[in-house]
């Protein structure tokens, strides 16, 4: 089975190119989905955390954050949209 280390190494190079994304991207939309996609991977580095540290209320709060980051996601491209 693969370490935790592997892991959290493809988390930190996936979060370095989310982050690169979100400072460059040209338009506003580029930016948006690179918050999606570090709320994305926030929500796997908290079950990763879940399964090391055996504890499931982990789980309940990833699954909380991912709930509220896909809403806040969705009202901001609406807003963007023009109509919310």
């Amino acid at each position: 089975m693969i370490g935790i280390g592997v892991y959290l190494a493809l988390i930190a190079i996936a979060t370095l190119l989310s982050m690169y994304r979100f400072m460059v991207g040209p338009t506003t939309p580029d930016r948006l989905v690179a918050v999606d996609i570090m709320t994305t991977i926030t929500t796997g580095l908290m079950v990763l955390f879940a399964l090391y540290y055996k504890r499931i209320i982990f789980l309940d709060v990833a699954l909380v954050y991912a709930i509220l980051a896909f809403g806040g996601v969705i009202a901001f491209a609406r807003y963007m949209e023009g109509g919310l």
